[in-house]
């Protein structure tokens, strides 16, 4: 065996596929299939490897899984506390998030519905379950500094309870989640956000989101 010549440590024998490639299929077997549902076949069949290449490279379906939940959390939910941060307003802000939402859920050529959402029906393994919560609770507290955010700026009403409206708003999104995997239409989910966003505390006006929402088309594609 070949050994470094600076460490004097043996060289591993290098991977015969490309590790990135293959988690991105992982994750969106996990995503399509859920946790319990999806065999070591599965996965091997997806990525395109061995069950002894998917040990060496992850350890077990576990370890796995939670690499492809930190990599779908990074690409989408970062995304959406980026949307959040966006916005002029927390209104804007959230409306756009639960539309960006509503056509992101029901696009085709991808698993519908949100992995981290469906994760908790789809995953009984009780060592996952606080790792899961964790990954989920990021949003609602994105959404509660948000708010908070619109109340210092005098967009809502004094005495808001901004705990309440962002689970009020996480539940939503998570709601959506579930009627998109149940085959609900972008036009059916955006309605959804629209009545949400019609709850909105509001101050004095209706904001941009308390009007029918004219397309199914997400904010980025309207630009």
């Amino acid at each position: 065996m070949k050994s470094d010549m600076k460490s004097g440590k043996p060289l591993g024998r290098p991977r015969s596929f490309d590790r990135d490639a293959a988690l991105e299929r992982a994750m969106r077997v996990f995503w399509r299939q859920g946790y319990d549902a999806t065999s070591v076949s599965d996965l091997t069949h997806a990525m395109g490897i061995n069950p002894p290449s998917l040990y060496a490279a992850f350890g077990d379906k576990e370890r796995l899984y939670l690499a492809a939940v930190e990599r779908y959390h990074r690409s989408r939910v970062e995304l959406a506390e980026k949307w959040l941060e966006e916005e002029p307003t927390a209104q804007a802000a959230i409306g756009r998030l639960l539309t960006e939402a509503a056509n992101w859920f029901a696009r085709s050529g991808a698993p519908r519905g949100s992995m981290l959402v469906l994760s908790a029906t789809t995953c009984s393994a009780a060592s996952l379950q606080p790792e899961l919560a964790a990954r989920r609770a990021s949003l609602k507290a994105a959404l509660k500094a948000r708010i908070d955010r619109g109340i210092r700026a005098g967009e809502l009403p004094r005495g808001t309870d901004s705990s309440a409206l962002a689970i009020f708003y996480t539940t939503v999104f998570q709601g959506m989640s579930i009627q998109a995997r149940d085959g609900a239409t972008g036009r059916t989910l955006l309605t959804i956000a629209q009545t949400a966003m019609d709850a909105w505390p509001l101050r004095r006006q209706r904001g941009p989101y308390n009007r029918a929402l004219p397309s199914t088309r997400s904010h980025s594609e309207r630009r």
